[in-house]
This record gives structure tokens, sequence and C-alpha cells, in this order.
């Protein structure tokens, strides 16, 4: 029989207060989860805390360290490149300042098996809106943002912008990476819709997304605009197939 392999990948950027914690949890679930950092160089030390976590965790912590800040798009992409190349099962994206429940993964996980998906998306706004310690303008602005989304592509995805997702090997194969052309939050967006577009099975399932408790935000008002603007670019580039 074959064992899934599975592997996590996180995006960092000054998560000093995080990594450690988010790492040990992960590795703290019942099924084992792999972790793949992807680091732009973060001034705080964040991966040199990981480096030394790859003395305990050797087998199953990776890390790769980009000389700048790239952008969150590319920061995924190089980590799909290492996971296919490693011959991972399923993939999966996720931020590591605790706005994903580690636990969580084992759902997600669950779903794409038992469901024969090939994408699944921790959903906020599948039943409801599921986040906590959310400012009710942060709250307006990103449930819109998902009807705005679903409005402008066509795509019947309630959570557009979500950044807790599961791929199966397969998906991340076939589709284009190289089509891929954003780098901030609309890279979400732009996944979602190149798989959509493609044919594959999609779901979505309901989460809790947490606001952060330690570090900083990485949000701003240009990945905003990208987001915005880059839905319109998806629905009327002709090559996307």
């Amino acid at each position: 029989m074959h064992l899934k392999k599975r592997l996590v990948i996180i995006p960092t950027y000054n998560e000093i207060e995080n990594i450690e914690q988010i790492i040990r949890a992960i590795f703290d679930l019942p099924y084992r989860f792999d972790i793949l950092v992807v680091d732009d160089s973060s001034p705080d030390g964040t991966a040199k805390k990981v480096e030394k976590l790859q003395q305990l965790f050797a087998d199953k912590l990776l890390l790769e360290v980009r000389k700048e800040k790239k952008g969150l798009g590319t920061a995924y992409l190089a980590g799909f490149q290492i996971a296919l190349n490693l011959d991972y099962d399923y993939i999966f994206e996720m931020d590591a300042d605790f706005s994903h429940a580690p636990k969580d993964l084992i759902t997600l996980s669950e779903a794409a098996d038992s469901q024969n998906a090939d994408m699944v998306i921790g959903s906020r706004y599948v039943q409801g809106i599921g986040v906590k310690n959310w400012s009710l303008d942060r709250i307006i602005l990103s449930y819109f943002a998902g009807i705005y989304v679903r409005f402008v592509t066509g795509m019947p995805i309630k959570d557009p912008t979500a950044g807790f997702v599961c791929y199966r090997k397969t998906v991340l194969e076939k589709i284009n990476l190289q089509k891929v052309r954003f780098i901030g939050y609309a890279f979400q967006i732009e996944m979602k819709f190149l798989i959509w577009k493609a044919g594959y099975r999609i779901i979505e399932l309901p989460i809790i997304f947490t606001n952060r408790k330690l570090g900083t935000s990485k949000m701003s008002i240009d990945i905003f605009k990208e987001a915005f603007l880059g839905a319109w670019t998806l629905r009327f580039n002709k090559k996307i197939k």
C-alpha cells in the first residue's frame, strides 16, 4: 500500500515569534506532514531558527532561503517545484502565524483522499463566516471581496482568496505554473482560477480563521489592488484554458 507523502509549504518573512511553535504543532499531529519553510532572508532570524530545528527534525523539515523578498506567490511556486521534485503526493499552503489551525491539515488531507478531490480549500465562507478576532471592517472587506471575485471570474468558489489549500500532486504537475503571473494575494485567486478552468475537482471545507496574535500582517494596499484588478485580468485572458 502506498503511503501518502504530504508536504506543508510555509512562506515566511519575519515570523520569528511563530515559526518554532507552528513547526512543532504540525509535527505533533497524528499523521505525518513534512514541512518546507520558504524564507525571504528574514532579518529577524527566522531562517536561522529553522536551521536549528532541522537538527531535531532532519528527516522532515526542509528550508529554502531566498536572497530577497519576492512575494507570496513566487514563494509558493518555488515550494511547489521542490515538492514535485521530491515526489510528494499532497502539497499544502499554510500561514506561519496560526491563522490556520494545524489540526485542519488532517481534515483537508482526508477530504482529498475520501472525496477524490484535486484541490481542497479551507474556506472561511462556505458555511457562514468563519473568522475569529477580526474587526468588522476587515470581515466586510474580505467577505465582499469573495463575492466580487466570483462575479468577475465566474468561478463558484466561496473563498477565492483563501490561503489554506491542499493540492493533489497531479494537478500541480499538469497546470502550467509558468503561466502564473501574480505575486501577492491575487496568486491565491489565480491558482484556483487555473485549476477550475482546467476542470479539476475542487471542494471547500469550513474552517475557522483566527487573526494572528504575534508578528505583523503582510497585507498592504498594493496587495489589495493586485487582487482587485487581477480578477479582471483573469476573466479576459483568452490564453487561459
